[in-house]
């Protein structure tokens, strides 16, 4: 059943790069088609974001989020007026352009296949080994919206992307004890953002929403105590109550104890302990 839970949306900013007629060469390819085509409406209700959050992503994602095939539920779903007059192709494949023009996914922008093709609408996927984990359905000619453009639009959490793509834009992709890709909604980490000068720590987020908590690892104590609900400790003795919970990123294992108000992060040089964040710690 293609459908699955709602993680957190996440949008920076991505440029096609185009040819003489504004799409890119290899924006959509030809090739095998999904195992499993879509076989329901390209026309599908979409009930548009009214604050952007996580859990809204299905409804608003219409006929792309049910076109999905993801291991871990959706990750990012749009839908709504964000096409307007003028940003309409002349094509199914500049209204797939646009797609990238107006929304700036992070999203891979080469190599999706026509997987479903009506009258006024086309379904594209981008698959990865036979299944779709970004699915963009243009329409045309719509009210107040002239030419082709996208309608709606989902994607999968960005660990089901190739290593070769999460690589090159620098996602950290944790592991479990198995050696599967863990997904960013229940274990993510980052360098701290350079703009505010924090690039000597770096954040661990576990699950999402209300139940998410942040963890810190700052030797420089840079974001100080008042955001920090204990110090970070870079040389510590492991707990008798923590344990592995499988998940590691190169060098690093996670472990957590009952509690869970501080990640025990071993490493090749000993245990650190990472403090988890008070709310509200953030960057401008």
């Amino acid at each position: 059943m293609r459908k699955g839970i709602v993680a957190m949306v996440v949008l920076v900013g991505l440029t096609a790069v185009g040819c003489d007629d504004g799409v890119r060469d290899d924006l959509v390819v030809t090739g095998t088609p999904p195992a499993t085509p879509y076989a329901g409406r390209l026309d599908l209700p979409f009930k548009e974001s009214a604050d952007g959050s996580p859990r809204e992503a299905e409804a608003s994602s219409g006929s792309a989020g049910r076109a999905l095939e993801c291991d871990h539920g959706i990750y990012e779903g749009t839908g709504g007026d964000g096409w307007s007059k003028g940003d309409g192709g002349s094509t199914p494949e500049e209204g797939l352009n646009a797609y990238f023009d107006i929304y700036k996914p992070e999203v891979p922008d080469h190599g999706y296949r026509v997987e479903r093709k009506e009258k006024d609408r086309v379904l594209f996927s981008y698959d990865v080994k036979g299944r779709t984990k970004v699915a963009v359905v243009v329409a045309k000619d719509q009210p107040n919206r002239p030419g082709w453009g996208p309608e709606t639009s989902a994607s999968c959490d960005p660990a089901e992307f190739p290593a070769s793509y999460t690589d090159s834009k620098g996602y950290e992709i944790w592991l479990d004890r198995d050696g599967n890709r863990v997904p960013t909604s229940v274990v993510s980490s980052s360098v701290g953002p350079e703009h505010c000068d924090w690039e000597s720590t770096h954040f661990l987020g576990l699950g999402q929403g209300e139940k998410g908590r942040q963890y810190v690892r700052d030797p420089r104590g840079v974001l100080g105590t008042e955001s920090l609900t204990a110090p970070y400790d870079g040389d510590v003795r492991m707990p008798a109550d923590a344990h592995d919970t499988g998940y590691h990123f190169h060098d690093w294992e996670l472990w957590l104890a009952a509690d869970k108000a501080t990640a025990y992060v071993r490493t090749s040089d000993g245990v650190e302990a990472w403090p988890a964040t008070k709310d509200g710690v953030g960057c401008m």
